[in-house]
């Protein structure tokens, strides 16, 4: 029987990481961010390597859709796959993500939004997901009346054999210590951002030890800041606790 993971992430969530965790497996199959071009083919925004991005996938919406609840590749008998939230755009139905096994993963807005703007200038909240995966939630409650699993990032880093345990429980596949440890570089799966965004994940042989770190936003960003902890603070109560 095929199992599709929708893992629904918001930029430096420790993403790609996890998506390591579930490639390193040997029944999974991993497909990276394909909403990716149809999102910045839509809004215009200029992310870095934007038209090679536009040029290596589809952005027809209804075609990526089919793709992503398609026959899972080579065989295998899961299909990982890492969402951005914010590639949701309004206008754009997510009905179609019903049957799969969605989960959210979080981070505390403060480390996101520090380590997103050194890459890249935060504008507003939409950017960051947040607000995208408590639609996420209230669509699944709503129309499953469950609530998917939710996995916080520093939770992951301070104890990742017990939440990814947990996780894999819930979403009905055995785990392996396979998901703890990886080898460094790059992976065939990488979509073609990787060469921009994944250069501290591709030096990782596994997940990086937690550190607390003393974090001063500029001062320019904390109203997006306090947007995005109200809804941070309720998934966080909702989540897989280690």
């Amino acid at each position: 029987m095929k199992n599709i993971i929708a893992m629904w992430s918001g930029p430096r969530n420790v993403s790609t990481a996890l998506m390591r965790a579930f490639g390193n497996r040997s029944d999974t199959a991993v497909l990276d961010e394909p909403f990716y071009a149809h999102y910045l083919f839509k809004t215009g925004i200029e992310h870095p390597n934007r038209d090679a991005i536009i040029d290596s996938q589809s952005i027809e919406w209804d075609k990526i859709v089919d793709t992503c609840i398609g026959p899972i590749p080579e065989g295998r008998s899961i299909w990982y796959q890492k969402h951005m939230a914010q590639h949701n755009l309004d206008g754009y139905d997510i009905k179609w993500i019903r049957n799969l096994n969605n989960c959210i993963l979080i981070r505390n807005p403060k480390y996101v939004i520090a380590s997103y703007n050194k890459q890249y200038p935060i504008n507003d909240q939409f950017c960051l997901g947040y607000i995208q995966q408590v639609e996420i939630i209230k669509y699944l409650e709503n129309e499953k009346g469950m609530t998917p699993p939710i996995l916080d990032a520093n939770d992951i880093l301070q104890n990742p054999r017990a939440v990814l345990r947990k996780l894999c429980k819930k979403i009905g596949i055995s785990f392996t210590d396979r998901m703890l440890f990886w080898s460094k570089g790059e992976k065939e799966y990488d979509g073609v951002w990787g060469s921009y965004w994944y250069h501290r994940v591709n030096r990782s042989t596994g997940f990086e030890p937690y550190k607390e770190k003393k974090i001063d936003l500029d001062k320019n960003l904390i109203a997006i800041y306090d947007k995005c902890i109200e809804h941070y603070a309720m998934m966080f109560d909702k989540r897989i606790r280690p």
